[in-house]
């Protein structure tokens, strides 16, 4: 896997990235708009989980927003502009293409955490359901607000459907029902509820140093097995599973871990140092 001090990632616009240790926090950066999902930060969206997808040295992508707001969605004044000025084809083109951005995030080799203040409303509460860990401040507005304005939440109502289940799923949809903190946990949308920005930061860095206890190689292979047995009939995903613990045993990573449980100690991937962790 390549080394990420060799390189160059992507220069963007939209999103401010920090490399710190084996953490790359992406940054939402339209607070001028409440961070809102224009085509330009999708794109380069792209483009970043692209140069470090095959990076086993970046364990942990966190995602956040400018200015106290995650993100409040598509860029609804993109739409009137950019999307009713088209045919149907081209709007559906462009509407799937989020849908291809959601599953990169989803399915993306290195653990992705979400930190949630402000507002998380419609494509941003559908971000929110492909992390693997996801923090939230209790004051954290949610909403899938579509049908409000006369559209569906298309591409993300398979990643909220299977995070919070049909049952929910048609409730937040249909009714367009606005949450906070503590209930998007209730939900299965979060995982943890922070009282304020400082703790969110906090809570991330605990989770940050559980991670670097995990190999890299390992949880890479393990988000694989979880999404193949999804996808795939039941001796099927067994059978994927058992070439991944093959592969991950054989490999340094799986010589390494268990000579130091042998010899009660540390594998060297677990990383005690603070400049691994997220930081303001």
């Amino acid at each position: 896997m390549s080394n990420l001090s060799k390189l160059e990632l992507p220069e963007t616009q939209s999103l401010i990235l920090e490399h710190r240790g084996s953490v790359l926090k992406i940054w939402l950066n339209r607070p001028e708009a409440k961070n809102a999902l224009s085509e330009e930060m999708t794109d380069e969206l792209h483009l970043v989980l692209d140069a470090i997808r095959d990076d086993r040295s970046i364990r942990t992508i966190v995602l956040r927003g400018k200015g106290g707001v995650f993100c409040a969605g598509g860029d609804i004044k993109g739409f009137k502009s950019d999307m009713q000025a088209v045919s149907a084809a081209q709007v559906a083109k462009s509407n799937r293409s989020f849908g291809d951005l959601m599953i990169k995030i989803n399915e993306q080799p290195q653990v992705v955490i979400m930190l949630v203040e402000g507002a998380a409303i419609g494509g941003g509460l559908g971000l929110v359901c492909v992390a693997d860990v996801t923090l939230v401040t209790v004051d954290a507005r949610f909403r899938l607000s579509e049908t409000s304005l006369g559209i569906p939440p298309a591409q993300i109502a398979p990643f909220v459907t299977e995070r919070v289940g049909l049952t929910q799923a048609r409730r937040l949809m249909l009714t367009g029902a606005r949450f906070k903190g503590e209930e998007a946990v209730r939900l299965g949308i979060g995982h943890q509820v922070a009282s304020d920005a400082a703790d969110l930061e906090a809570q991330c860095d605990v989770i940050l140093g559980h991670i670097n206890a995990c190999a890299p190689g390992a949880n890479a292979v393990t988000k694989g097995i979880l999404f193949e047995s999804l996808r795939r009939p039941r001796a099927e995903a067994l059978d994927f599973a058992s070439q991944g613990f093959a592969q991950c045993m054989l490999s340094s990573e799986g010589l390494e871990g268990i000579a130091a449980f042998v010899e009660k100690r540390k594998p060297v991937w677990a990383e005690q140092s603070n400049d691994q962790l997220v930081g303001k």
